[in-house]
């Protein structure tokens, strides 16, 4: 029998019933059935039909439930009755020496970020290097590797990811105001848009990191809540979320689409729908579930963490 570490339902209006021995996910046009004894933990990110008859059923096999806002946000979990540990892999988080994996984000980031610049600098037919910055962004990779401290890998995957966003800046019109990734609130319509893309990155990541029994909140790289997630998705922004941004913010993005106010700058919902269908087919859920299902392997030191971007 093959066994589900988790099943996700997302979108809206999915009808979620079950048999005796199945568990069947209803949509517009088509059915998935699973054996309910090999789900271990269902996941229902958006509004769907739950029936309570299936709700009893994995509880009692010992299945957990957990519920997400329609962006991933976890919203709650409902456990079996005792089960208290909802992550059981946190001391094997925590006990595994940061800096390794820190190291093995880090250049992956940087790696996925150079290979972004080279190819749009070939499909654009642009120079966006300067002298020497491809070299600068390259040592910092191979440097990594050497670095002890977890202050020194955060300072050069920073100071990697700055001129990221600088050099391709070069490529986007100059009077939409970006220059370099910005915290919020956020001023310009690249870097808002960016945000609303890894948004939606982080919760297809989080649900994921939620149904392998992972702490979101334990992570190598990043610290703070969250901070697993930033980790698994920092090597991917570059490839799933990146290159529609700047598509868009190249090609096709008018002064409708936006408004800058004094506090901030607000995207349409017009411009919002166009980003959401984007995303939707460049942010590749399978890629991120196996990448969450690397890491959950190398905790249980069945393989070794790897990233894949």
């Amino acid at each position: 029998m093959t066994e589900f570490p988790w099943v996700s339902v997302s979108g809206f209006g999915a009808r979620i019933t079950s048999t005796r021995k199945n568990l069947i996910i209803q949509k517009r046009k088509t059915d998935e059935i699973y054996p309910l004894d090999s789900i271990k933990h269902l996941l229902i990110v958006g509004g769907h039909f739950l029936s309570s008859a299936t709700v009893n059923q994995l509880i009692r096999q010992g299945s957990c439930i957990s519920f997400f806002e329609p962006d991933g946000t976890p919203v709650g979990t409902i456990r079996p009755f005792g089960k208290k540990n909802p992550f059981p892999l946190r001391e094997l988080q925590q006990e595994i020496p940061r800096q390794r994996n820190s190291i093995i984000i880090a250049q992956a980031s940087m790696r996925s970020r150079i290979f972004s610049i080279e190819k749009t600098e070939e499909l654009s037919n642009a120079h966006l290097l300067y002298e020497g910055e491809l070299e600068i962004l390259q040592k910092s990779h191979d440097e990594v590797a050497y670095l002890i401290k977890l202050e020194e890998i955060w300072r050069l995957h920073r100071l990697a990811s700055d001129m990221y966003y600088e050099i391709m800046a070069r490529n986007l019109p100059a009077e939409l105001g970006f220059r370099r990734r910005t915290l919020r609130p956020q001023m310009d319509p690249v870097n808002a848009m960016l945000s609303f893309g890894y948004a939606l990155l982080f919760g297809t990541c989080s649900v994921a990191v939620t149904g392998a029994g992972l702490d979101p909140d334990v992570g190598f790289l990043h610290e703070g809540d969250g901070s697993l997630v930033h980790d698994l998705i920092e090597p991917l922004k570059a490839g799933m979320v990146d290159p529609i941004v700047f598509h868009i913010a190249k090609e096709s993005l008018k002064p409708a689409d936006f408004e800058i106010s004094q506090e901030r700058c607000l995207l349409s919902d017009d411009l919002m729908q166009v980003m959401i269908k984007s995303f939707y087919s460049g942010i590749n859920t399978e890629n991120v579930n196996n990448q969450v299902l690397c890491m959950k392997a190398s905790l249980e030191k069945t393989e070794e963490f790897r990233v894949q971007y």
